[in-house]
């Protein structure tokens, strides 16, 4: 079993686990910690738990009740299979109202609702979206919620409250953008719980917190192109990216060019730009 920990804090943390096993392996007697939602990325296996025996594919979801025994086995399947966990707190999953006969089904089948949601946690895992991990494993709980319930959630009006505590919290993001911020810790500046904060920062800014930090980040960054001499690599950590790959990534994506094609641009060779304009125009 490979264990990759995308991200860990006191009420979440998002695990990529990739399990070897195959059939000639003997399952073994395990035990669900906290409640999870395990998206199934790529193979298959057996998941029994309460005395009934589940077949788990790409894009199921195994539903774990803290406290339970289960056991896994791949009698199907010769490669073993790769999922990405969400495991929250209880007081997460009460606050998001996580009902406990939700948690002990076992399992959801493959549904588009949540495919989508379970691959662009992957993506956001990945680092090729701006949405956080810890906000993409949010909408996938939220999600999970909806779909066992039959019920959507209701968008509320915001309150002048929520109004000023978004852009306070908008304004601490831009003093921190250069340090390690998460969802947790932003929402607690708003004194709000993570999912509460993640409702009302995005419905009153239109984004969501970590979209608004990656793009104060690319602010900072494409300033400290256009009028620094600094190198590229420094660029990227002094606004706030962890690692240069990522954000050479990321700023193509938003600005089309490299950052260093960026900085030649803004230094005076318009040709880069003209070819992005007459790339829009053939277009």
């Amino acid at each position: 079993m490979h264990i990759r920990p995308l991200l860990q804090s006191q009420t979440l943390s998002v695990i990529d686990y990739r399990c070897t096993m195959g059939p000639d392996d003997k399952p073994f007697l395990e035990q669900h910690t906290q409640h999870s939602l395990s998206y199934v990325r790529s193979g298959s296996f057996s998941y029994n738990t309460r005395g009934r025996n589940h077949e788990l594919v790409a894009g199921s979801v195994m539903v774990g009740h803290a406290g339970d025994e289960y056991t896994c086995s791949h009698e199907h399947h010769v490669c073993g299979d790769e999922c990405l966990s969400i495991q929250l707190s209880p007081s997460l999953a009460d606050d998001m109202g996580l009902r406990k006969n939700a948690l002990r089904i076992a399992c959801m089948p493959p549904t588009s609702e949540l495919m989508v949601y379970g691959e662009l946690a992957q993506a956001a895992g990945r680092g090729d979206s701006d949405i956080g991990v810890d906000e993409a494993a949010i909408l996938f709980v939220n999600r999970f919620i909806e779909t066992t319930s039959g019920q959507p959630q209701k968008a509320t009006p915001a309150t002048a409250r929520d109004r000023r505590r978004a852009v306070e919290s908008a304004l601490w993001i831009d003093a921190h953008a250069d340090s390690t911020v998460d969802l947790e810790s932003t929402a607690k500046t708003a004194d709000v719980s993570p999912f509460h904060f993640l409702r009302l920062f995005s419905n009153v800014l239109g984004v969501t917190p970590h979209q608004y930090l990656v793009r104060a980040r690319l602010r900072r960054a494409a300033k400290l192109l256009a009028d620094d001499t600094r190198p590229i690599t420094s660029v990227a950590f002094d606004a706030g990216f962890g690692d240069l790959s990522n954000f050479v990534r990321t700023f193509h994506r938003a600005a089309g060019v490299s950052p260093r094609r960026f900085r030649d641009a803004a230094r005076g060779d318009r040709k880069i730009f003209q070819e992005r304009l007459k790339a829009a125009a053939i277009g």
